[in-house]
């Protein structure tokens, strides 16, 4: 087969499933074996609203602020004095009673951008917001710790910038099973077998070929080894679940996997913001209690960090189509059973002293919680996957 023919017919094959799904496999250090430790990461894609997700009751600005979506004291969870968890969010809180949920407030970092798009770059490659990087947090983790694609898997049909490093990226997948088949088809079995030492020593044809090796073999890991614990437990029958029951079973399979990736969209709330953020945090808060109570059924919850983020917060002001419009710091979730300080790491927003543009101040920044994960809880030098060294956080 000619280089240009085996180029165009792999593209039209599956594009999708090869690029930007796998990369290339470097060597590299090898992971801790099935009982490693392990993160998770959520995002709630599009911002969440997390002053209606936490909610300062006793707060007059807020009320003043809110007059259409301010969440009434008797419509909420009161967690303390003057803080309470959006009515949707029972299953959470059971997770707050347990201490296995830390509360990060006020998470943000220097001059924020309001762009869905830039701010979650920025969030994915632990950049400045000066900065513009083409390679994830986690990517540059597993390329610098971890031995095969699989060692990092996003749980979509796609790879999101948080997973590619610079010479080796993660693994995307949603059903083991299929994705097995489809590096099984008659056709690319036909491809690896023409491989040859011509093959591969043209460059870009020896890429691909190799690409397409470490793709089958991972698939073929991933299926083979997860086939044989489906998860016993009842998910909530929507995407966000699906996702989660997908990674339980990765996880309680012991995959050698130290991270994933889950995204969950729809929180770009410019309008009618009350019904949609309430739907959207009673299948987040429902799926995620079911998911920690099956990992922890299954004794991996213990070396399981899971982080649920979002690329921004609204504003204070409500807008003129009862929603709210781009922010800046927000709150961050950790679930663990090994959390040094569960509960309120710190004090939550002070609607008092806002940034220029009235839009909340943050007081951690994001690639601290990031370089506490790394130095805390994997063990490895944050500055060599950050690249600049942060203070770490005393909550692993």
């Amino acid at each position: 087969m000619k280089r240009r023919e085996f180029i165009q017919r792999s593209s039209l094959a599956s594009g999708t499933l090869l690029v930007p799904n796998f990369l290339k496999a470097v060597e590299s250090s090898v992971l801790g074996g099935a009982n490693h430790k392990r993160v998770v990461v959520i995002q709630l894609s599009g911002g969440n609203d997390g002053l209606n997700t936490l909610i300062p009751y006793t707060n007059d600005i807020y009320y003043r602020s809110r007059p259409q979506l301010a969440v009434k004291s008797n419509d909420l969870i009161k967690i303390t004095d003057t803080l309470g968890f959006h009515s949707q969010l029972k299953p959470l809180m059971r997770l707050y009673d347990k201490g296995y949920l830390a509360i990060l407030n006020n998470v943000g970092y220097p001059n924020p951008d309001r762009s869905h798009f830039r701010s979650t770059d920025i969030w994915h490659t632990a950049s400045g917001s000066d900065e513009y990087l083409t390679s994830g947090w986690m990517g540059r983790y597993i390329e610098s710790h971890g031995q095969k694609p699989y060692n990092a898997i996003e749980i979509d049909d796609s790879l999101s910038l948080m997973l590619k490093g610079e010479n080796m990226n993660g693994i995307a997948t949603k059903n083991a099973k299929l994705l097995h088949n489809n590096m099984n088809t008659p056709y690319f079995k036909k491809i690896l077998n023409q491989q040859t030492d011509q093959h591969l020593s043209e460059h870009n044809l020896g890429y691909l070929y190799k690409t397409m090796i470490e793709a089958r073999s991972s698939a073929k890991y991933i299926y083979e080894t997860s086939k044989t614990n489906p998860s016993k437990k009842q998910y909530p029958d929507n995407p966000f679940g699906k996702q989660l029951k997908t990674t339980a079973e990765f996880i309680n399979s012991r995959l050698d996997t130290q991270m994933y990736y889950v995204s969950m969209g729809g929180f770009d709330t410019h309008a009618n913001q009350v019904n949609t953020q309430s739907r959207l945090l009673h299948i987040y808060s429902d799926a995620v209690e079911t998911f920690v109570q099956d990992l922890d059924d299954n004794g991996t919850l213990e070396n399981t960090l899971i982080l649920t983020f979002s690329e921004f917060g609204r504003r204070v002001q409500e807008n003129a189509s009862r929603g709210t419009d781009h922010g800046a710091a927000n709150n961050v979730f950790l679930i663990s059973k090994n959390l040094k300080k569960p509960g309120f790491f710190n004090s939550g927003p002070n609607l008092n002293d806002l940034d220029a543009n009235n839009d909340l101040k943050y007081d951690i920044d994001f690639r601290s919680i990031y370089a506490t994960i790394l130095s805390n809880w994997l063990g490895v030098e944050q500055k060599s996957i950050l690249r600049t060294s942060f203070d770490t956080l005393d909550f692993v």
